[in-house]
C-alpha cells in the first residue's frame, strides 16, 4: 500500500468531529431505542446494520391501475404470509395473533422526523451433525398464486375521517398531529378510541420512543399514568422485540428480555411478558439446548428423566418472525429431504462435472444429487455458479439467478453472457440482462423479472441460484423456499465475510453452521493486491499489500474537516488524473449517515463539485446519484432524469422509476456517498472508504470486509482511526443474532 501521492492542496480548516451517526439497522426509519445488553449485530455502529435511511414503502398506485415493483412485492409477499399462517394453523393449534405494525418505512421514517425533531441516533438494541439420510418429500402444497395488479391496485391508506380522529387525539396528548396517518394505518379500525385506552399504543408507531409515548400517556391519563400500569408493560415488551428484530434478531432469550424492560422502567418484567404473551403481541419458546459431552443414552432405554432435565432456552418474539423461521425451516427440510428431479441422466450430469474443473465440477456433482447446496467464494467464485447455470441450460433444466442488487445482476448477466453455450438465454451487446436468466431476489418474487409462476403458484423453474445469500433475511427465504416447486434444486452462493442481512436473522450463516447439506468452497481467490488485501481481513489480517499499479492508497487525515476534503478530491481530480477512472464510476463508502463525515456530508459536498444546482426537486437537480429505496432493505442506485406532476424520473441501472413527490423525501437519497450496507452486491471500478476519527466503534472486520471488497481495480483508504482499523479487523467480528432455525432445523431434517 502507498499514500496518494497525487495532490499538494492544503487541507481546509478541520472541524470539530462530532458524534458520528452510525447507521442503524433500517437507517433513519428505524427505531433507535436501546436493546438488551449483549445483543446487537455484526453491522456498522454499534452493531446495527445499515440500510438506505431513505427508505420507502409501498408507493401508490399510479391512476392507471399499474402497480410498481414495490407494491406487487408488498402484495406478494403478504399473500405468501397468509398461506404460512394458514399452514401452521393447520399442523398446530392456532396461534392469536396480537395487533401488528403495518409498517410503512417512509411513513415510519416522518415518524422519526416528526417525534425526534431531527436525526435520530442508530439503534443499539439488543454443532456439526453429520447429514441424515434423505427421505421422500411430503406431499405437494398449492401455492398461493400471484397478486393481480387490479388487487395490487386497491388502496390500503386510512380514512380521511379515520385520521383527523386520531389527530384530535394526538393534539390533546401533545403529540406531533403529523404522525396521525401513521398511527392510524398501525392501529387500525377505531384507531383514535384504541388510542385513548391505551396511550402507549403510540409505540406501534416505528420511531417513537418508550419516553416520547410516556409524555403523551401523562398528557392524556393525568393521575391515573404510572410506570406500574400493564398497558406500558407491555407496550415496550413489544417495542423491544421489535428493536430487537431491526438489529438482527428473530428473537431474544427472556433473561436479556426482562433486563431491558427494568432498564425502562418496568416494575414487573415478568407480569409485562406475560401480558404481552396472553393478548398474542408477542409468542414464548422452549428450545432444548445441546448438552457438550453427554454420552448417547443406551438403545431402548427409558429417558424420561434426562428428558425432562435437559436445559432449555426461554426465548421470546413476534409472531410475525416466528412464522417465517418456522416456515424457512419447512421449506429447507422439504429440498433437503427430498429427491430432486431427475432432468439429464446422471451420465449426463458426470459428464459435464468432468468437463469442469477444481471446485467447479465439485459444484456440479453436489446440485446433481441433491435438493440444497451451499457455495461459499469471493468474487473470482461467481465463475461457478455462472458454469453450473451454463451447464443446467445444456441439460434442459430451467434454470435462473438471482441477486441481491441491480448491480450485481448487471454484473453476474455479463458473465454468464460470456459462458453461455449456443442455444441457451444469453445476454446481448446493449443490455446484458434482457435475455439473461438474471433477475434480482426483490423482481423474481414480486413477479417483475424471472420465469413467472406455474398453475400452483410455484416459480416456473428447475434450478434457482441464489447469489449474495448473505443478505437474505428469515422472511425473504422463507418466501423463497415457499415458491419453490417440489422436487427444485435450490443453490445459496455467497461470501460468508461480508455483512449479514438487514433483516433478522442470519440464514446463510446458520445454513453452514447447521452442515444439513452439501458445502462447496470455491478455490478461486481474488486475484491482484485487492484480493490480497481483502482474503488477508477476512481472516483477521491487515496486510500490508504490495500495489505498484496504486490499486491501493492510504491517505491519512487528521480531522473531519481534512477527510471531507480529502475524498472529494480525490474522488473528483486525484483518481480520474492517475488511474482514468471517472467520477460517475467512483463511489465513497463511509460507516454512518450522520456526523461530520457521514454519508448526508460527504453527498452535499460531492454534489457541490460534481452536479452543483438548487435542488428545486425536492432537493435534488437532474444529473444528481442517488440510491432509491422502495422497501425496507433494498438500496437501488441510479440518477436523477427529470421532475414533472407525477414526480421524481430516476434511472435504476437503466430501468425508469417514478417517485411520487409526496415520497421523495423519505425513499430517495443523494448517492455518491452510501454506507457498507447500501454497498453490498455491488461492486465499482473505484471505491473511496471513509474511516474518520469518530468511526473507531464502528468498526468491525465484517463491515471492513464489505467495504474494502466493494472495489475492482482501485481502492482509496481516508484514513483516520489510526490502529482502530487493525484492531477492528484481528479483534471485532460480527456481533452474535439470536436465532432459532438451528433448533427449528434439527428434528425436520433427522426426522
Amino acid at each position: 500500500m502507498s499514500t496518494e501521492p497525487e495532490t499538494t492542496e492544503d487541507a481546509e480548516p478541520g472541524t470539530p468531529t462530532g458524534g458520528a451517526e452510525t447507521e442503524g439497522t433500517q437507517g433513519d426509519a428505524a427505531g433507535s431505542g436501546e436493546v438488551p445488553e449483549g445483543g446487537g449485530t455484526e453491522g456498522d455502529a454499534a452493531g446495527s446494520g445499515e440500510v438506505p435511511a431513505a427508505e420507502g414503502a409501498e408507493g401508490d398506485a399510479a391512476a392507471s391501475g399499474e402497480v410498481s415493483e414495490a407494491e406487487a412485492e408488498l402484495r406478494a409477499q403478504r399473500a405468501v404470509r397468509e398461506r404460512i399462517e394458514q399452514r401452521k394453523a393447520e399442523k398446530k393449534a392456532p396461534i392469536e395473533a396480537g395487533t401488528k405494525l403495518s409498517g410503512k418505512a417512509a411513513d415510519l421514517l416522518a415518524a422519526v422526523r416528526a417525534v425526534e425533531s431531527g436525526e435520530k441516533p442508530v439503534a443499539t438494541v439488543f454443532q456439526d451433525p453429520e447429514p441424515a439420510p434423505r427421505r421422500s418429500a411430503p406431499e405437494p402444497v398449492r401455492r398461493p398464486q400471484p397478486v393481480s395488479a387490479e388487487a395490487a391496485a386497491a388502496s390500503t391508506a386510512p380514512a380521511p375521517a379515520a385520521v383527523q380522529a386520531v389527530r384530535q387525539v394526538l393534539g390533546e396528548g401533545g403529540a406531533p398531529e403529523v404522525l396521525a396517518p401513521q398511527v392510524a394505518a398501525a392501529l387500525g379500525e377505531g384507531a383514535d378510541e384504541q388510542l385513548r385506552a391505551d396511550p402507549w399504543q403510540l409505540l406501534r408507531v416505528a420511531g417513537v420512543r418508550p419516553e416520547q409515548a410516556d409524555g403523551f400517556a401523562r398528557a392524556l391519563l393525568g393521575a391515573e399514568c404510572g410506570p406500574d400500569d400493564e398497558r406500558r408493560g407491555r407496550a415496550v415488551t413489544v417495542w423491544l422485540l421489535e428493536q430487537a428484530a431491526l438489529a438482527g434478531h428473530t428473537a431474544l432469550e427472556m433473561p436479556a428480555l426482562l433486563a431491558a424492560l427494568a432498564q425502562r422502567g418496568v416494575p414487573d418484567p415478568d407480569s409485562a411478558v406475560q401480558d404481552a404473551i396472553a393478548e398474542g403481541d408477542a409468542l414464548v419458546f422452549q428450545d432444548a439446548l445441546e448438552e457438550t459431552g453427554a454420552a448417547p443414552a443406551p438403545a431402548g432405554e427409558e429417558d424420561t428423566e434426562e428428558d425432562e432435565e435437559r436445559p432449555v432456552r426461554v426465548l421470546a418474539g413476534l409472531e410475525r418472525y416466528a412464522l417465517a423461521e418456522e416456515s424457512l425451516a419447512d421449506g429447507l427440510a422439504r429440498l433437503v429431504n427430498s429427491v430432486p428431479k431427475q432432468d439429464g441422466s446422471a451420465e449426463d450430469w458426470e459428464r459435464v462435472a468432468a468437463a469442469a474443473q477444481g471446485s467447479t465440477g465439485e459444484l456440479l456433482r453436489a446440485v446433481a444429487a441433491h435438493g440444497l447446496v451451499l457455495h461459499t467464494g469471493g468474487e473470482a467464485s461467481l465463475t461457478e455458479p455462472a458454469a453450473l447455470l451454463t451447464a443446467a441450460h445444456t441439460l434442459g433444466l430451467r434454470a435462473w439467478a438471482a441477486t441481491h442488487g441491480p448491480i450485481g445482476r448487471t454484473r453476474f448477466a455479463a458473465l454468464l453472457g460470456r459462458q453461455t453455450a449456443p442455444g441457451t438465454p444469453s445476454t446481448d451487446a446493449h443490455s446484458p440482462v434482457a435475455h439473461s436468466p438474471v433477475t434480482t431476489v426483490a423482481g423474481l418474487l414480486s413477479g417483475a423479472e424471472g420465469p413467472g409462476r406455474d398453475a400452483d403458484g410455484a416459480l416456473d423453474l428447475d434450478l434457482l441460484v441464489v447469489l449474495d445469500a448473505p443478505q437474505l433475511d428469515v422472511e425473504t427465504a422463507a418466501l423463497l423456499t415457499e415458491s419453490l416447486p417440489d422436487g427444485a434444486r435450490l443453490v445459496l452462493a455467497g461470501d460468508p465475510g461480508v455483512l449479514w442481512s438487514v433483516g433478522p436473522g442470519r440464514v446463510f450463516a446458520d445454513l453452514l453452521a447447521a452442515r444439513i447439506c452439501p458445502q462447496v468452497a470455491s478455490r478461486q481467490p481474488d486475484p491482484g493486491p485487492l484480493g490480497e488485501l481483502v482474503s488477508g481481513i477476512g481472516i483477521g489480517e491487515l496486510n500490508q499489500v504490495e500495489a505498484p499499479g496504486k490499486e491501493v492508497v492510504i491517505v491519512p487525515v487528521r480531522d473531519a474537516g481534512e477527510a471531507v476534503h480529502r475524498t472529494v478530491q480525490l474522488v473528483v481530480d486525484s483518481v480520474p488524473r492517475a488511474l482514468g477512472v471517472p467520477a460517475e464510476e467512483t463511489r465513497v463508502i463511509t460507516p454512518g449517515h450522520g456526523g461530520a463525515v457521514g454519508t448526508r456530508a460527504l453527498n452535499a459536498a460531492l454534489k457541490e463539485r460534481l452536479n452543483p444546482g438548487p435542488g428545486r426537486f425536492g432537493g435534488f437537480d437532474p444529473g444528481d446519484r442517488i440510491v432509491y429505496s422502495p422497501v425496507p432493505g433494498r438500496a437501488l442506485p441510479g440518477r436523477v432524469v427529470k421532475a414533472d406532476a407525477e414526480g421524481l424520473h430516476l434511472s435504476c441501472e437503466g430501468e425508469a422509476v417514478v417517485v411520487p413527490k409526496e415520497r421523495v423525501e423519505q425513499s430517495v437519497r443523494h448517492g455518491w456517498a452510501l454506507t457498507a450496507h447500501q454497498a453490498v452486491g455491488s461492486r465499482w471500478p473505484a471505491v473511496v472508504v471513509v474511516l474518520p476519527g469518530d468511526a473507531a466503534q464502528a468498526l468491525s472486520r465484517p463491515w471492513v470486509y464489505t467495504a474494502f471488497g466493494r472495489a475492482d481495480r482501485h481502492l482509496s483508504v481516508v484514513h483516520g482511526v489510526e490502529q482502530a482499523l487493525a484492531r477492528a479487523v484481528a479483534e471485532v467480528p460480527a456481533k452474535p443474532r439470536t436465532t432459532r432455525l438451528p433448533v427449528l432445523l434439527a428434528p425436520q431434517i433427522s426426522g
